[in-house]
């Protein structure tokens, strides 16, 4: 086996480069992005109950739900007044749903090109100050919570579709390894 060199300054500050490691590391090859394409005819009618199960989660805790207080980038509506003013209808809670659908949607459709890894490390990046809207800070710990609940929802949606068992296997491991991927892009951005 040959030593592979990696350029581990380079991992942080090069998106594609980390992309690139860490898709052959985890070994997310074009027949899991195949795999998950494949299964966007499936999940895409999906999609809004993935949405709804993942803000009916957030609402469950205060650790999370405080930070649906905040307006969103892109937001501009009525904000709610604090924790209690906040409810599943509530116009930003609708618009956080819709960019939260075009998520989902853009991993089962999107090529899996600079363009997308772009957006795998800003989806990291907007959960804290960084990026998007300065007042949002969400803690590391609520987003492994919250991937952890994804990884799981997207699993037993998948076990749900009654799929061939190779087809159900690998689409399974492919949104496995990719929510891996998803999540270094969240993390990246919490170093110290």
């Amino acid at each position: 086996m040959t030593l592979s060199q990696v350029d581990e300054p380079r991992l942080e500050t090069d998106t594609a480069y980390r992309f690139g490691y860490l898709r052959d590391f985890i070994g997310f090859g074009n027949d899991d992005v195949d795999a998950i394409h494949a299964a966007a005819v499936f999940l895409g009618r999906r999609v809004p109950g993935l949405v709804d199960a993942v803000y009916d989660k957030l609402f469950a805790y205060d650790a999370t739900k405080r930070h649906l207080v905040p307006r969103q980038s892109g937001y501009e509506g009525p904000l709610p007044e604090g924790i209690d003013g906040v409810s599943l209808d509530h116009p930003m809670i609708e618009f956080r749903k819709q960019h939260l659908g075009r998520y989902l949607t853009r991993l089962v459709t999107d090529p899996y090109d600079a363009r997308l890894v772009e957006y795998l490390d800003l989806v990291g990046k907007i959960h804290t100050p960084a990026a998007g809207s300065r007042t949002l800070d969400v803690p590391l710990v609520q987003m492994n919570a919250l991937m952890g609940f994804v990884a799981t929802a997207l699993t037993a949606t998948i076990l749900s579709l009654g799929l061939e068992r190779d087809t159900e296997t690998r689409t399974v491991l492919a949104f496995e390894k990719l929510l891996w991927i998803q999540n270094d892009f969240i993390s990246r951005h919490y170093q110290a």
